[in-house]
């Protein structure tokens, strides 16, 4: 059986950006329609449409993270209270694990939004040694943290 770390990978590896590959990996869990979830998590890729903000697998753990723990309609305060807790606590791990949740900062400055940052991500063969390995890691703590409940 497949976790939802090689679920977010082989998404991932099919061309997929990070936080698509994240969220996706837990549509089923959450009862969320795939294309729905690719659709949400698109412009949330390379820290953000290519800002080299939140790494894009995080911000995929935050959402679902926020569809599992959130505050809806019909929750009170508490919750996002309770949600930001489990958002931290994803945030920290990753971070701890790759010394950044930044995007740019893994990526030692590579501007994705540039053609020369581009080249230098392909040179370097930052999709497979540093964003697969963040993708897997995200998806890794985010099981974790719903089966932690």
């Amino acid at each position: 059986m497949k976790t939802h770390a090689d679920r977010a990978e082989e998404k991932f590896i099919g061309g997929y950006n990070c936080a698509q590959s994240v969220l996706f990996s837990f549509c089923e869990d959450l009862g969320l329609e795939a294309d729905t979830a690719l659709k949400i998590a698109c412009g949330f890729g390379g820290g953000m449409g290519r800002k080299g903000e939140v790494c894009g697998a995080v911000t995929g753990g935050i959402m679902v993270l926020g569809l599992q723990y959130g505050r809806g309609e019909k929750e009170g305060r508490e919750q996002t209270d309770a949600a930001y807790a489990k958002i931290r606590e994803l945030i920290d791990r990753f971070s701890a694990k790759h010394g950044s949740s930044i995007c740019r900062e893994l990526l030692s400055g590579c501007n994705l939004a540039t053609p020369e940052g581009q080249a230098y991500f392909k040179k370097n063969e930052c999709f497979k040694f540093i964003c697969r390995p963040c993708v897997r890691d995200a998806a890794e703590i985010v099981h974790d943290l719903l089966a932690v409940r």
